[in-house]
């Protein structure tokens, strides 16, 4: 073989190998997560940390701005959300059963327990860590940053940090779905808490007594909702459609005369 045909050759061969080099890498990368879904029974595995104290007091607020998780009924079951599973605050609300990955790590969790959490904040990416060390909620990492108690029902304290297995699961309630009325004049903000079922707004639509249709909603942020409308006033009603395909409309819940701060419990309540 003449020379120049080796040395062909040789290219071509170094050519495939960095091809082949490539695709082994973007195989094994780590792929992002998968969009957990309520009707499914498949395990789905992330990693899982704990914040706030032993007293859950620094749970409180957080990206939901459901504010006093006690006084919201939603306690210390609760969890921040990474990146992946946040949805930009959409996943507000839901809840996911989680147990540790005893075949992943036998030494530090607790076998044969698990515990059924609310998501109720973010847990913000960390760049100045890897995600294997300490960046946990680095994208495209599925993460759960639990309440202490809640953690520690499923891991042993001084590991810090656990392999899970998690579902996304229906949300139990008491009483009726919350609605507190935030924003000034023009800008109407709504939380909407206490949501069982799916657990998550999918859409929401206003009606004022002086409305002649329903006026749509848009996501603001966490469990927030606004609509641009002047409704000071007036009685309201809300439609409401969760992730899981559930629409229910609450008639007249925000009473003639209300005020900004008004949190009023319904009636009402997803199944």
């Amino acid at each position: 073989m003449a020379p120049t045909q080796i040395l062909a050759v040789g290219l071509l061969a170094i050519s495939w190998a960095l091809a082949v080099a490539a695709i082994d890498v973007a195989t094994n990368a780590t792929a992002p997560a998968p969009a957990p879904s309520l009707n499914s029974t498949a395990w789905l595995k992330a990693h899982a940390t704990f914040y706030g104290g032993a007293d859950a007091s620094g749970t409180m607020g957080g990206a939901c701005g459901y504010g006093n998780l006690y006084s919201a009924g939603y306690g210390t079951n609760t969890a921040a959300l990474s990146t992946a599973l946040f949805n930009d605050g959409l996943s507000c609300g839901q809840c996911y059963k989680i147990m540790c990955d005893q075949e992943a790590d036998p030494y530090w969790c607790k076998p044969g327990v698990s515990v059924t959490i609310t998501a109720t904040n973010f847990c913000p990416p960390n760049w100045e860590l890897p995600s294997d060390n300490g960046g946990w909620c680095n994208p495209p990492r599925p993460h759960f940053d639990m309440e202490q108690l809640a953690w520690e029902t499923i891991g042993i304290y001084r590991r810090g940090i656990i392999p899970v297995l998690y579902q996304r699961v229906p949300c139990v309630r008491r009483g009726g779905v919350r609605f507190t009325m935030r924003g000034f004049h023009y800008f109407n903000l709504v939380l909407v808490s206490n949501v069982a079922a799916a657990g998550s707004i999918k859409s929401m639509d206003v009606k004022g007594t002086n409305s002649a249709d329903w006026i749509p909603m848009a996501h603001n942020w966490g469990a927030h909702w606004h609509a641009l409308a002047y409704l000071s006033g007036q009685m309201l009603s809300f439609r409401v459609t969760i992730t899981d395909g559930q629409t229910l409309v609450f008639t007249n819940v925000i009473p003639t005369g209300w005020t900004f701060g008004l949190t009023v419990a319904s009636n009402l309540q997803f199944k």
